[in-house]
C-alpha cells in the first residue's frame, strides 16, 4: 500500500519581492509540517507552480491544472499536480505589510473589500510519488469548488483525508475513496507495476509529430542525444515526456528527466549530459543558440535536429517494418484508400486503444532488437546478490549487426545497463516483456511481411497493456462537485482561507497510528525462472553465409589440420593456401578452433618444428580477420590454444604457440579479457553447484541423463529459489566458495595476459607497435613477432591520468594493465579486499617470472635454422650484359591482368611468384616461382630493358596471406609490362634504396654513350663524358655580332654560320630568327653561291663525307625511285625535273635532314639556304618519294614559322626592316613549290596557268563552292579506283575543317560525280583524265596543320591547296600512351575486368589517334594516285609528318612492304630525317623530364592495323613488328640512338662499321641482327605473302575496324619477352622431349598450354613452321646437310606455281579461295593441301593468277641465284653415312654405361654418337684422326649383363680411351672391322 499523496501545499505570490522584474512565489502552507521518513519533501516546488515565472494579471484566469515531475537524489519522481486560480491584490496599498516578509496572514479579513485591479496566481499541489493525474485534478478540483462555491465543509477534513488516504500500487486491485465531501472516486490500479501507463499520451504524441519525428525523437532517446520539448501547454509537456518514455519500454531513461521546466533554471539546457526536457514555447529563442540538441515542437509538428548531430537509426529491415506497422494502426484507411469499393465502415480504434497498439508495435520492435540476449548474459556471482555481466560484442556477432551504429549505442548506454541490472536476473517475476521475447520471437519471424497477421499480434499485445491500465471494465461513477461556471470571474470573492494546521494534522496522525496497528499487506510476489527463448543460431537464419561455409571448405580445413598432426607436410603445404583463403570466412574459423581443440584434448599439444610452424600460421591467419571486439568469439577460442600448443626448443626449454601470436589487436582490448574472464567465471560458478547436485542426487538424477546440460542461468535460479531456505552457515559456505572460484580465476588471468601481452624479446623496449620482421634475428623459422603490449599499456595509462617515469619499460606497462583489468573485474564480482591486495602483490611477480622464462626461449629460438626459402634462380644473360646488382629476394605480385593470377580463365595462379630481382646493364629481370605449391615446379621470368622504364613509385604490399605489410616497388615500362615487386623481410631497407639509385642511374646516362647499346661488352666503367658543348648565346646577340663582323671577315662567316645557324635542340624556344635581323644575316648572293655550291676546292674531308652520304638508305632509294643520282646532279643535267643536292652535306642548312636531298633541278642552292628559314627547325619541303605511274611526287617539311612565312600565303607582308628581302624569300618560296608542280608531267600538258580559264561557269554552278572547289578529289564515296576494282570501297571518314579553307565534307554530289566520273575514266594505263575535270584538282596539295594556316586568304591563282586539318601533339600522344598502358597492363584488378578494359581503351583515345594518322595517311595516297603531289607539313616535321609520310609510302610501293624495303623507308624518313628517337624515348638525363613519346611506337601499330587488313601484302610477319617496337626502345643497338644523322656522324656512328665489320657476336645495328636472324629461321617471314604487282593499299580507318595490338597485351612468363632471342632460345624444346621419352612412361604429346605463360607460337607453330622444321629434321636424319629455310620455300611455291600450270586453270584450293574474296584480298590465304604426288608439299598460296606471284624479295628470281650457288657448294659434303648402329658406351669415369646411336662418317673421317636413332643433335664426335689404337676390352661394373664378354672393344685416342660393347659378338667385330678400315683409308 503506499500514500496517494504525500504532501499538501499551497503556494502564494510573495508581494515583498516585487521590486524585481519578475515576481516570486512562496509556500503559504504546507501539510504535514514535518517530512514524512521515507520521504522529505522536495525543495523548489514554488518554482514550478508557475514554470514560466509569478507574474501579476491585469484580469482574471480560469484555473488550470498540470503535473510537473521532480527527481530527487536517489532518482525517485515525484508527481507535483498543480492547480492554479488567480486572486484580486490590493494596488492601493502596494507595501501593505512590509514588516512580514513572510507573509504568513496574507491580508486581514476585516479590511473592507475594495474592487482590485491587478490578480496574483495561486497554486494548490499536491506532491505524490504515485502517477494518477485524474485523481489528483478530481481532488484539487473539489478543494477548490468547495471554496469558490463556500460549501459547508471543512477543508481541513478534506485535506486531512486527502493526505490519509493509501491505496495499493498495483496487482490491479480497485479503490473507491472518498475525502468526506460527498464525493466519491474509484482508483484502479496496474496489474503489473513493470509495465508504464501512458493513458493517450502515446497516440496524442503522434497525433501531434507525425511517424518519422516520433522514430527520430525515439532513437535520438535511446541513443543518449538531449531532447527538448516546445508547447505553449504544460500538460502537453507533461504527456509528451510520458509518452516518450512509455515508447521505450522496457529500457528505462536514466538521464534528466524534466518535463516542465521553469524559467529560472533554463540554464540547465546547456549541461553536457543527455536529457529529456519541457519547456514553455514562449522560452524558444532561448533555445535557438541550443546546438547539439534535438528540439521537437509539439505544437507546430516539426522536429529539428541540428547539423552536428548525427542520429543512428533503427537498423533495416526493422527501421521499414516498425514504420509500416505504424502507418496501419495510425491510418487504417491508408490501405483501402486505392480500393473501388472501399469498406462503409472502417473500425478506427478509440484514443486510448490506439495509444496501446502504438505501444505494441514498440513493444514488438525491442523484442526482435534484443531477441537471444538472454543467451549473452554471463553470470559471475549467484550468492549473496546475482551479479550479471552482458557479452555485448557476442551478442552483435552473433546477431551479425556488428556495423550497425543504432544498436552498438543502444547496447553502450546506460539505459541498457539498466536493463541488464533490473532483467538479467535469472529468478524473478516475469511481464509481457520477457514472454514476448521468450516465446513469440519464431511467429514474429513467421509472420514478417503478412500484414494481417501482424496486425492481429499487435491487436492482441495491444489487449494485455490496455487490460494491465485498465483492469475493470465496468467502473461505478465518479462523483466529484464541480465548481459552478464562471465562478472565476466573480468579483467579490474572498481570498483562500488560512487552514488550521493542528486539526489537520491531528487527522493524519490517527490515520497513521490506525495503520501501525493494521498488519502489513505482504504483496505475494509470484517469482519464477526468467525464460531464455531460442538461442540467437536458432532464430537467425544464416543469411548469405551459404556461400563462403560450403562443407567443402570446411572439409579441406580439417584435412589439412590433421595432416599436419599426422607429419604429412607435403599433403599439407599444398592445401595450406586454400585453408588461409578459406580463415576469411567465420565458419572455417570456428572449425580450426574446434578442430585443434580436439588435437590437444587428445595430448597432442607438443609439436615439431614444421607443424608448430604451421599451426601458427593459421592461428595468426584466423585472428588476423578478428576485430578487437572478437564478435566472434575466435580470439576467445583461441587463447586457451595458444597456451596448449608448443614446442621444445632445448631440454627444459619450451616455447608456446603464444609467443608467435601477439601482434593482433585483439590481445590490447581490455574489454575482450572482461568478457572472456566472465565467461571462464560462469564456467567455474556453474561447474560448482553442478558438483553439488550431483553428490546429492546421484542416484536420481541417473535415469533422465540424456536431458541437456542446464545452462548457468538455470542453475542460477534453482539457488536463488533456495537460497531464502537455507542455513546463515550453508549461505556463507557457498558465498565463499564463490568467491574464492572468482580470485583463483584472477589469478589465472592475470598469469594469460602477461603471456599474450610480454614481447618474446623483452629486452628490447619496444613500445610502437613494430612488425617484428624488421630485425634479421626474429625471423626464426616461425614468425615470431612482438607484442603490443607497450603500446596499449601506454595508452591506457595516459588516459587514466598517471604516466611513469620510466615509460620504456616494457614490464612496468603490462603490470598496470593486468592492474587496472584486475581491480575492474574484482570489485564487480565482489572479490574481498584482502584477496585483492594480494593481487596486486602477485601480478608483478608473475610478470617477472614470465620476462625469465621468455629470455630463455628468445635466445633458443634465435638459433633455430631459418625458414628455407627457394633457391635463387639465376637469369640467362645475353653476351655482354652483365650484371648491376645481384638478386634482391622478392615477391612478384599479381597486377590488373587477370590470367596469371588464375583469374577468369581459371587454372593455378602462377603469381605471387618469390624469387629474385636483378638489375643488369640491360634489363630488370624477375625470376622465380610461383608460391602456391600446385604451380611450384614452373618457372616465372618477367622483365624488360631498363631504358623502356617510364614510371617507378614505392608502394606497400601484403605479400603473402599470413605476413605482414612490406615495401614494395611498382615498376611499369613501355614495352607494356609491370613489376609490382615486395621485398622480401630479408631484404633490408637500403638495398632496395640502393636498387632504386641504380636503376635510376642505368634509366638515365648522362650521355646516350653510357647506354648499353656502347657499353655492353665494356666492363661498367663510367661512360666517357662529351667535350661540353659550347653554350649558344642568344640569337639576337649572335646575329648583331655578327653583322659586326660581316664586313670584316666575310669569308670566315660562313664557317661561323655552320656551326651556329641550327640552333640546339636546347633552343627550340627562341627558334625563329628575329624579324628586324633577318635580311641582315644573309650576306650578299654572289658571296653564298660560291662557298656553297659544290665546287673543285671541296675539301678532300667533304668528298669523304659525300662517298659515304651515298652509300646511305636515301641515296639508295633516290636511285631507285629514278629521283636522280649524285653525279647527274652536279653535271646539273637540265632533263630530269629533280635533282640530288649536297647543299647540307655539312648539315649546315639543316641538321635533322640528311645530307643529301632532292630538290627541284631548277632551285639554286644558295635559295635553298633562304627558304629554309621560313620552316620550323629549318625543315624545307624536300622530295621523299615519286609514284611511278602518275609521277606525282610525296613532299616533307616542317611547318611554317609564325612570322617566317610572311608572304606566302597571307595578303599584306607584315612590316619588317627590310620588306624587298622579306618578300624576295616568300617569292622563293612561291617559285620552289612552281617548280615542284612544274616538275609533273600532266602539268606541262596543260600549259601552265591559263587552265582556269576553262573553267566553265557549268561546271561551277553545282558546286556552289567558288573557286575553292579544287579539293572535290576528296570524295565521300570511294568508288573503284585506278586498278579496276569494280566493288565500292566503303565510305571515307572525314577530317572537317572549319573555316573558309576547302573542307572534307564535301558536296556530296559533286564528290560522287568525280569519283565516279574521273576515276572511272582513268583506264588502266594511267592516261590523263578528260580535260574538262581537270581544273577540280590541284596540282600539288600542302596538308599543314589548322592553327598555323589561320590568317592564310586563298589565291585563285596558285596551283596549290592548302587542306588544313587538326592534328594532336605530343603531349596528346603521351598522355593516350600512358592510359593505353594502365588499360593494357592495369597496376590492380578492378572490379569489372571486362567493361573496365574497353572502358579504359576507350578512354585513352589511342586508337582514335591511330584511325586519325590512317586517315590522312590514306587521303595521301589517293591524292597522289590521282596524279597530285602532296607535301605533308606538320608540326616540327618529325613526328606526325614521319608517321605520315612513311605510311603513305608503305600503302602506295609494294617494295616497302618487303624486309628489305622496310628496312630502307626506316632508315630513310626516320633515321635520316630526323626523328628524335633519343629525346622521344627519354633515353638520357636531359630526356628525363620530358617523358616518353611513342610516335614510332604508333607508326609500327598503324603497319599492324594494315597488316592485319592485308595479310598478304607484306613479306614480314606480324612478329617483326613486335621485335622493332621492342627494340627501338631497349637500347639493345645502336640504331635507334640519337636524334639525327648528325649527331650521329658526331658520336662517329654512321660510318664506323667499316673497319669494325668483323666486331664479334655483339650487334650493334638491328638490321644486321636481324638478317642473321631471318637466314636462321623464319620467325620474320610472312607465308602468306603473295603480293599483287604495283597495289595500292587503301586500309579501312574506323575504329570499329581496328584492332587492339596483342603486342600491348600479351606476355611469356615461362622465358620472359620473347625478342631477345638468344634468350628465349635458351632451352631448345625437342631435347627435352627426348628425355620424357626415356622416363619409359607412356607419354602423351598433348601439353597444356598457359596463355599468359607459354610462347605459344613456339608451343604450337604454325604448319608451315612445323613442316619446315620437320623437313631440316629428316634432312639431318638423312645425312645432308639441311638446306636454308627460305630455299626450301622458294622451291615449294615454285613446284606449286608449275603444278598450277599443268593442271590448267589453277589448284582447286586457290579455286575455292577466290571465289569470294579474291578482290579484296583482306582475306587469310594459306591453306595446306595433300595432293597425291608422293609427299611434296603443296602449297596453294591465293593470288589471283597464281602463275604470277613473285618469289619473296619482290624483285623476281632476287636471291635465288645466290640460294643455288650455296646448295651446290654443299651437296657434294652432304652428310654420309658409311656405317651407322647401336652401341653400349661407358660414360666417362665412374658414369654408367647407357646406349648410343653410332654413326661412323668416312667423308668427314669421324664417329658421330647420338641419344637415339631419332635423335637430331649430335651428343659428341670422335675425330678418327686422334685415334691410336682399336683393342678387344674386358667388361667393367656396371656394364650390360647379358652380353658375351669378347661383345667389349676398347677405342684408344690421343685423349681417353672410349670403352665400346656391342649387342653381339659378330656386331662388335663388324664394328672393329669398319673402324679399321676407315683409319687405314686415311
Amino acid at each position: 500500500m503506499a500514500r496517494l499523496a504525500d504532501y499538501f501545499v499551497l503556494v502564494g505570490y510573495d508581494p515583498g519581492k516585487r521590486g524585481s522584474r519578475d515576481g516570486q512565489g512562496q509556500i503559504l502552507q504546507r501539510f504535514p509540517e514535518k517530512d514524512w521518513e521515507d520521504n522529505p519533501f522536495p525543495q523548489g516546488i514554488e518554482l514550478f507552480c508557475q514554470p514560466s515565472g509569478w507574474q501579476l494579471f491585469t484580469e482574471r484566469n480560469p484555473p488550470t491544472f498540470f503535473v510537473a515531475v521532480l527527481t530527487d537524489i536517489n532518482s525517485e519522481r515525484h508527481y507535483c499536480a498543480c492547480f492554479t486560480f488567480w486572486e484580486p491584490i490590493e494596488s492601493a496599498q502596494p507595501q501593505s505589510h512590509p514588516r512580514n516578509g513572510d507573509g504568513e496572514e496574507e491580508e486581514e479579513p476585516s479590511s473592507p473589500v475594495q474592487p482590485a485591479q491587478l490578480f496574483a496566481p495561486k497554486s494548490l499541489v499536491l506532491v505524490s510519488r504515485l502517477d494518477h493525474a485524474e485523481v489528483f485534478r478530481n481532488s484539487l478540483g473539489l478543494i477548490y469548488t468547495i471554496y469558490v462555491d463556500g460549501l459547508s465543509v471543512s477543508l481541513e477534513n478534506v485535506i486531512g483525508n486527502l493526505l490519509t488516504c493509501t491505496i495499493p500500487i498495483t496487482g490491479g486491485a480497485q479503490r473507491t475513496i472518498s475525502l468526506g465531501a460527498g464525493d466519491r472516486q474509484v482508483i484502479q490500479t496496474p496489474i503489473s507495476d513493470s509495465l508504464p501507463v501512458s493513458s493517450c499520451s502515446v497516440a496524442l504524441l503522434f497525433r501531434q509529430l507525425g511517424i518519422t519525428n516520433v522514430l527520430y525523437l525515439f532513437c535520438a532517446a535511446l541513443t543518449e542525444h538531449k531532447i527538448l520539448f516546445l508547447s505553449s501547454s504544460y500538460q502537453r509537456l507533461t504527456d509528451a515526456c510520458r509518452a516518450l518514455l512509455a515508447l521505450m519500454f522496457p529500457l528505462k531513461y536514466s538521464f534528466t528527466y524534466v518535463p516542465i521546466l521553469p524559467a529560472q533554471l533554463l540554464e540547465v539546457l546547456s549541461t553536457p549530459t543527455p536529457f529529456i526536457i519541457g519547456v514553455h514555447s514562449i522560452f524558444q529563442s532561448e533555445t535557438q543558440e541550443l546546438l547539439d540538441v534535438v528540439i521537437a515542437d509539439l505544437d507546430g509538428g516539426t522536429v529539428n535536429v541540428p547539423e552536428c548531430v548525427h542520429i543512428s537509426l533503427l537498423p533495416e529491415p526493422l527501421l521499414q517494418q516498425t514504420r509500416e506497422a505504424l502507418s496501419m494502426v495510425l491510418d487504417p484507411e491508408l490501405e483501402v484508400a486505392d480500393l473501388a469499393f472501399p469498406p462503409s465502415t472502417i473500425s478506427v480504434s478509440s484514443l486510448k486503444m490506439q495509444d496501446k497498439e502504438i505501444r505494441a508495435v514498440f513493444l514488438r520492435l525491442f523484442a526482435q532488437l534484443l531477441q537471444g540476449y538472454r543467451w549473452c548474459l554471463h553470470i559471475i556471482r549467484i550468492h549473496p546478490e546475482p551479479v550479471i555481466r552482458f557479452h555485448k560484442a557476442a551478442f552483435l556477432g552473433q546477431r551479425g549487426l556488428t556495423e550497425d551504429d543504432f544498436l552498438t549505442k543502444v547496447l553502450e548506454g546506460m539505459a541498457f545497463a539498466g536493463f541488464v541490472t533490473e532483467r538479467g536476473a535469472p529468478y524473478r517475476s516475469i511481464d509481457l516483456f520477457d514472454e514476448l521475447v521468450a516465446y513469440e520471437v519464431k511467429r514474429m519471424r513467421a509472420e514478417e511481411g503478412n500484414k494481417q497477421k501482424i496486425l492481429r499480434h499487435i491487436k492482441e499485445l495491444a489487449e494485455k497493456l490496455y487490460k494491465n491500465e485498465n483492469p475493470y471494465p465496468a467502473v461505478t461513477m465518479h462523483k466529484v462537485q464541480k465548481p459552478t461556471e464562471g465562478c472565476h470571474l466573480r468579483l467579490h470573492q474572498k481570498p483562500f482561507p488560512r487552514l488550521d494546521e493542528g486539526t489537520v494534522q491531528w487527522i493524519i496522525d490517527q490515520a497513521t497510528a490506525k495503520l501501525q496497528t493494521a498488519p502489513p499487506a505482504v504483496k505475494a510476489e509470484k517469482k519464477c525462472m526468467v525464460p531464455s527463448g531460442p538461442p540467437i543460431a536458432a532464430i537467425m537464419e544464416r543469411n548469405g553465409n551459404a556461400l563462403a561455409n560450403s562443407a567443402r571448405r570446411l572439409e579441406v580445413v580439417r584435412n589439412c589440420i590433421s595432416y599436419v598432426f599426422e607429419n604429412k607436410m607435403l599433403e599439407a603445404k599444398k592445401l595450406f593456401p586454400a585453408v588461409l583463403r578459406a580463415m576469411k570466412g567465420r565458419a572455417a574459423r570456428h572449425c580450426l578452433t574446434q578442430e585443434l581443440n580436439l588435437h590437444v584434448q587428445q595430448n597432442r599439444a607438443v609439436l615439431d618444428h614444421q607443424q608448430f610452424d604451421f599451426i601458427i600460421r593459421m592461428m595468426n591467419c584466423c585472428l588476423q580477420d578478428c576485430t578487437a571486439m572478437d564478435e566472434h568469439g575466435i580470439a576467445a577460442a583461441l587463447l586457451p590454444l595458444v597456451t596448449a600448443f608448443c614446442r621444445k626448443l632445448s631440454p627444459g626449454i619450451t616455447q608456446f604457440a603464444y609467443s608467435c601470436v601477439q601482434e593482433h589487436v585483439v590481445w590490447t582490448n581490455i574489454q575482450f579479457w572482461e568478457a572472456m574472464f566472465y565467461c571462464d567465471v560462469q564456467n567455474h560458478i556453474r561447474a560448482l553447484y553442478l558438483d553439488n547436485s550431483e553428490e546429492n542426487h546421484t542416484d536420481e538424477e541417473s535415469p533422465e541423463e540424456p536431458q541437456e546440460a542446464k545452462s548457468a542461468l538455470e542453475i542460477a535460479s534453482e539457488q536463488l529459489r533456495l537460497w531464502p531456505t537455507m542455513s546463515r552457515e550453508k549461505q556463507q559456505e557457498l558465498i565463499q566458495k564463490e568467491e574464492s572460484t572468482v580470485f583463483s580465476q584472477a589469478i589465472h588471468y592475470a598469469n594469460r595476459m602477461s603471456y599474450l601481452l610480454l614481447p618474446l624479446d623483452t629486452s628490447k623496449n619496444r613500445l610502437l607497435r613494430s612488425s617484428g620482421l624488421g630485425d634479421m634475428e626474429s625471423v626464426s623459422n616461425s614468425f615470431v613477432t612482438n607484442s603490443i603490449a607497450g603500446s596499449v599499456a601506454e595508452s591506457y595509462d595516459t588516459e587514466s591520468g598517471f604516466e611513469d617515469a620510466e615509460s620504456s619499460d616494457v614490464a612496468n606497462y603490462v603490470v598496470r594493465f593486468i592492474n587496472r583489468f584486475v581491480d575492474k573485474v574484482c570489485t564487480e564480482s565482489g572479490v574481498t579486499n584482502e584477496h585483492l591486495k594480494g593481487l596486486h602483490v602477485m601480478i608483478p611477480d608473475i610478470v617477472q617470472m614470465h620476462i625469465e622464462t621468455l629470455d630463455a626461449v628468445h635466445r633458443e629460438s634465435k638459433r633455430l635454422p631459418p625458414i628455407q626459402k627457394p633457391k635463387l634462380l639465376r637469369p640467362n644473360l645475353l653476351v655482354g650484359e652483365e650484371c648491376v646488382m645481384e638478386g634482391l629476394r622478392v615477391y612478384l605480385m599479381p597486377d590488373g591482368r587477370e590470367e596469371a593470377a588464375g583469374g577468369n580463365i581459371g587454372g593455378p595462379p602462377l603469381l605471387p611468384a618469390e624469387g629474385a630481382i636483378f638489375l643488369t646493364t640491360y634489363r630488370i629481370i624477375f625470376k622465380g616461382t610461383p608460391t602456391d605449391p600446385l604451380v611450384g615446379e614452373q618457372v616465372v621470368i618477367r622483365s624488360f630493358p631498363i631504358a623502356s622504364l617510364t614510371k617507378e613509385k614505392k608502394i606497400n604490399v601484403q605479400a603473402q596471406v599470413d605476413q605482414f605489410i612490406q615495401e614494395g616497388l611498382q615498376l611499369r615500362s613501355c614495352t607494356f609490362q609491370l613489376l609490382k615487386i615486395a621485398f622480401d623481410e630479408e631484404v633490408a631497407s637500403d638495398s632496395a634504396e640502393i636498387f632504386r639509385k641504380h636503376l635510376h642511374k642505368l634509366r638515365y646516362p648522362q650521355h646516350v654513350r653510357g647506354t648499353f647499346a656502347f657499353t655492353v661488352g665494356q666492363s661498367p666503367k663510367q661512360a666517357m663524358q662529351p667535350k661540353a658543348k659550347e653554350k649558344n648565346p642568344s640569337l639576337r646577340t649572335l646575329s648583331k655580332n655578327l653583322v659586326k663582323n660581316a664586313k670584316k671577315t666575310i669569308g670566315r662567316q660562313y664557317v661561323t654560320r655552320k656551326k651556329y645557324t641550327p640552333p640546339m635542340w636546347e633552343q627550340r624556344g627562341s627558334q625563329h630568327f628575329p624579324e628586324d635581323n633577318e635580311d641582315e644575316i644573309s650576306v650578299s648572293e654572289e658571296m653564298d653561291r660560291s662557298t656553297l655550291t659544290p665546287t673543285t676546292t671541296m675539301k678532300p674531308s667533304d668528298k669523304m663525307t659525300i662517298n659515304h652520304l651515298v652509300e646511305r638508305a636515301c641515296c639508295r632509294d633516290y636511285q631507285r625511285l629514278g629521283l636522280g643520282t649524285l653525279s647527274s646532279s652536279l653535271t646539273r643535267s637540265k632533263s630530269e625535273p629533280f635533282r640530288i643536292s649536297t647543299v647540307n652535306r655539312m648539315y649546315a642548312i639543316c641538321r635533322s635532314y640528311p645530307g643529301l636531298l632532292i630538290v627541284p633541278q631548277s632551285i639554286q642552292d644558295n635559295t635553298i639556304q633562304r627558304i629554309s628559314r621560313c620552316y620550323r627547325q629549318n625543315r624545307f619541303p624536300v622530295v621523299c618519294w615519286r609514284n611511278s605511274r602518275t609521277k606525282a611526287v610525296l613532299l616533307r617539311s616542317g611547318g611554317l614559322h609564325g612570322k617566317g612565312v610572311v608572304g606566302l600565303f597571307k595578303s599584306q607582308n607584315a612590316p619588317t626592316a627590310g620588306p624587298s628581302q622579306a618578300d624576295s624569300t616568300s617569292l622563293e618560296q612561291e617559285k620552289y613549290l612552281q617548280a615542284v608542280i612544274n616538275s609533273m608531267p600532266h602539268y606541262a600538258d596543260a600549259s601552265g596557268r591559263n587552265t582556269l580559264s576553262g573553267f566553265t561557269s557549268a561546271h561551277m554552278s553545282s558546286s556552289g563552292l567558288g573557286h575553292r572547289a579544287k579539293v572535290i578529289t576528296l570524295s565521300t564515296p570511294k568508288c573503284a579506283s585506278a586498278k579496276g576494282r569494280d566493288t565500292p570501297r566503303g565510305k571515307w571518314g572525314s577530317i572537317r575543317a572549319s573555316g573558309r579553307m576547302s573542307s572534307y565534307a564535301l558536296n556530296v554530289e559533286i564528290g560522287s560525280r568525280l569519283a565516279g566520273k574521273e576515276l572511272l575514266g582513268t583506264h588502266h594505263n594511267g592516261t590523263a583524265e578528260p580535260g574538262f575535270l581537270r581544273p577540280h584538282r590541284a596540282s600539288l596539295y600542302i596538308i599543314g596543320d589548322k592553327s598555323q594556316l589561320k590568317g592564310v586568304k586563298p589565291d585563285p591563282l596558285q596551283h596549290w591547296e592548302v587542306v588544313p586539318i587538326e592534328v594532336f601533339d605530343v603531349r596528346q600522344v603521351k598522355a593516350s600512351f600512358k592510359k593505353l598502358m594502365k588499360a593494357c597492363v592495369p597496376g590492380c584488378p578492378s572490379t569489372d575486368p571486362s567493361i573496365a578494359y574497353l572502358r579504359s581503351l576507350e578512354e585513352s583515345e589511342w586508337l582514335s589517334q591511330i584511325h586519325k594518322i590512317l586517315q590522312i595517311s590514306v587521303l595521301v595516297v589517293e591524292l597522289l594516285d590521282t596524279g597530285s603531289s602532296v607535301l605533308v607539313s606538320l608540326e616540327d616535321g618529325w613526328d606526325i609528318t614521319t608517321q605520315v609520310v612513311s605510311l603513305v609510302q608503305l600503302l602506295s610501293d609494294p617494295y616497302y612492304r618487303t624486309l628489305e624495303g622496310f628496312r630502307l623507308l626506316v632508315e630513310k624518313e626516320w633515321l635520316s630525317f630526323g626523328h628524335r628517337f633519343s629525346h622521344r624515348g627519354a633515353q638520357t638525363l636531359a630526356g628525363q623530364s620530358s617523358g616518353f613519346a611513342p610516335i614510332f611506337l604508333q607508326f609500327l601499330d598503324c603497319v599492324h592495323q594494315i597488316h592485319l587488313q592485308f595479310p598478304m601484302e607484306f613479306e614480314f610477319s606480324q612478329y617483326y613488328l613486335k621485335f622493332l617496337s621492342y627494340h627501338y626502345i631497349s637500347n639493345r643497338f645502336r640504331t635507334f640512338l640519337l636524334d639525327s644523322d648528325y649527331e650521329r656522324i658526331e658520336l662517329g656512328l654512321l660510318y664506323e662499321e667499316k673497319g669494325e665489320r668483323k666486331s664479334q657476336q655483339v650487334y650493334k645495328s638491328i638490321w644486321d641482327y636481324i638478317d642473321r636472324l631471318n637466314k636462321k629461321a623464319p620467325i620474320f617471314f610472312n607465308y602468306m605473302y603473295a603480293p599483287e604487282d604495283g597495289e595500292v593499299l587503301r586500309p579501312y580507318s574506323n575504329i570499329s575496324n581496328l584492332k587492339v595490338w596483342d603486342y600491348y597485351t600479351e606476355e611469356t612468363l615461362s622465358e620472359g619477352p620473347s625478342y631477345d632471342w638468344e634468350l628465349a632460345q635458351g632451352q631448345p624444346e625437342p631435347v627435352e622431349d627426348t628425355d620424357r621419352q626415356d622416363t619409359g612412361a607412356p607419354q602423351t604429346k598433348r601439353k597444356i598450354i598457359w596463355p599468359c605463360y607459354d610462347n605459344r607460337s613456339r608451343v604450337e607453330p604454325d604448319a608451315i613452321s612445323k613442316l619446315l622444321e620437320e623437313l631440316h629434321n629428316l634432312e639431318m636424319e638423312l645425312g645432308q646437310i639441311p638446306e636454308r629455310w627460305k630455299d626450301t620455300w622458294d622451291k615449294v611455291k615454285a613446284s606449286q606455281r608449275t603444278e598450277a600450270r599443268q593442271e590448267g586453270s589453277r589448284t582447286p584450293s586457290s579455286l575455292l579461295m577466290s571465289s569470294g574474296l579474291s578482290h579484296h584480298r583482306r582475306s587469310l590465304g594459306v591453306y595446306l593441301q595433300e595432293s597425291g604426288v608422293g609427299s611434296t608439299l603443296n602449297l596453294s598460296l591465293d593470288s589471283d593468277t597464281s602463275s604470277t606471284s613473285t618469289p619473296s624479295s619482290g624483285k623476281p628470281g632476287g636471291r635465288r641465284s645466290t640460294s643455288t650457288l650455296y646448295s651446290q657448294f654443299h651437296t657434294s659434303e652432304s652428310e654420309n653415312r658409311s656405317y651407322e648402329g647401336s652401341l653400349y658406351k661407358k660414360g666417362a669415369f665412374m658414369k654408367p654405361w647407357k646406349p648410343r646411336w653410332f654413326v661412323l662418317d668416312k667423308t668427314k673421317h669421324q664417329l658421330r654418337y647420338y641419344d637415339s636413332r631419332m635423335d637430331t643433335e649430335c651428343k659428341g664426335v670422335i675425330d678418327l684422326a686422334e685415334v691410336e689404337s682399336i683393342t678387344p676390352g674386358t667388361p667393367t661394373m656396371g656394364a650390360p649383363k647379358t652380353v658375351d664378354e669378347k661383345a667389349f672393344f676398347d677405342l684408344k685416342t690421343t685423349k681417353r680411351v672410349y670403352n665400346f660393347c656391342a649387342q653381339d659378338v659378330p656386331g662388335a667385330q663388324q664394328w672393329i672391322d669398319r673402324i679399321q678400315s676407315c683409319l687405314s683409308d686415311a
